[in-house]
């Protein structure tokens, strides 16, 4: 029986994921844990962990006979070049930390998998941007980015050197209606609904031709528990898989809502935003990920954002899914 914990429960992955995780393996065996109390979201255990306090850590695996870990608290792109010291402490100390709890405990045996997410903002300006290749040149120029390509190294060190059983996808931006955007540089494509459904003129930060590769969140879900179930020796991959899901840029988004909502406006206004975004991938080869572990993204850019209309509520003059 897998006793599942996820750190990071409170944000936008991690919130979905934990009721997907209780839904598959039950409520009492999701632990969901964050650095603030908050929301259960299908679990039935909630506890309150700084993923840089190593003992808390490990006092949680070992009090909860955790055989799986999904380490996703993060700052992320936009986020994090406000505040890249605090960033690269965070997204590396805790990957760090967790690595070498599975190490150790690995090594006692008691097997910790381990999933871990990786980015698109792992690439850079000099990378292929159009079916960006799983191997290729990757020179992020964001303390994310930066972060995110050294973390792959980290994970495909400590499986190589340790055994460590870790796991990874670099996603593209992700879009959920369930969380408000969160920082990210792809995060337009989630506010832009709320401006659409509260008739608004929707502010873009981004230039109308970025085209830059995008998962709905369900997708995005299936994808990371798919990998997580995937039999071990499939897996030719301990840095991170490319996963893609669909390609789009601002206007073509904006145009499919208008198809829904005609009176809807756009203004283009690219900000900071932009220069990271220009240095991204537009689309993604993920035939690894699909030859090792059968991935195949299944929602295309019409269902996103019908579904998205749909599940946005407007509820006394505020948005609420």
């Amino acid at each position: 029986m897998e006793r599942i914990l996820v750190i990071g429960a409170n944000g936008q992955i991690g919130s979905e994921l934990v009721e997907a995780l209780a839904a598959q393996h039950g409520a009492d065996n999701v632990i969901a844990a964050d650095i603030s109390q908050s929301s259960l979201y299908g679990a039935k255990v909630y506890q309150v962990i700084d993923v840089l306090n190593t003992a808390r850590l490990a006092e949680v695996v070992e009090q909860y006979h955790v055989t799986q870990v999904y380490q996703l608290a993060a700052l992320l792109s936009a986020t994090g070049e406000q505040a890249p010291l605090k960033a690269w402490t965070l997204n590396m100390d805790g990957l760090l930390n967790i690595l070498e709890l599975a190490r150790i405990r690995g090594a006692a045996g008691k097997p910790l998998k381990v999933f871990w997410p990786s980015s698109i903002a792992a690439f850079g300006p000099n990378t292929p941007a159009v079916n960006t290749p799983q191997y290729t040149v990757m020179d992020p120029s964001t303390i994310y980015g930066i972060s995110k390509l050294a973390g792959e190294r980290l994970c495909e060190y400590y499986f190589q050197k340790y055994g460590v059983d870790v796991r990874s996808i670099r996603y593209p931006g992700i879009i959920s209606y369930k969380s408000p955007p969160g920082g990210g540089t792809t995060d337009y494509a989630i506010a832009i609904f709320h401006s659409a459904l509260r008739g608004e003129r929707y502010e873009c930060f981004l230039d109308a031709e970025t085209t830059l590769p995008m998962i709905y969140m369900p997708d995005a879900i299936r994808a990371t528990i798919s990998l997580m179930e995937a039999p071990a020796g499939k897996l030719s991959i301990r840095s991170s898989y490319n996963v893609a899901g669909l390609s789009f840029n601002p206007r073509e988004l904006a145009l499919a809502i208008k198809q829904n909502l005609p009176d809807f406006d756009i203004h283009y206004a690219p900000d900071s935003r932009q220069a990271i975004a220009a240095t991204w991938p537009q689309s993604l080869d993920d035939s690894s990920a699909s030859k090792d572990w059968g991935w195949q993204a299944q929602i295309g850019l019409e269902q996103l954002v019908s579904d998205m209309l749909k599940n946005v509520k407007i509820s006394d003059g505020a948005l609420a899914a």
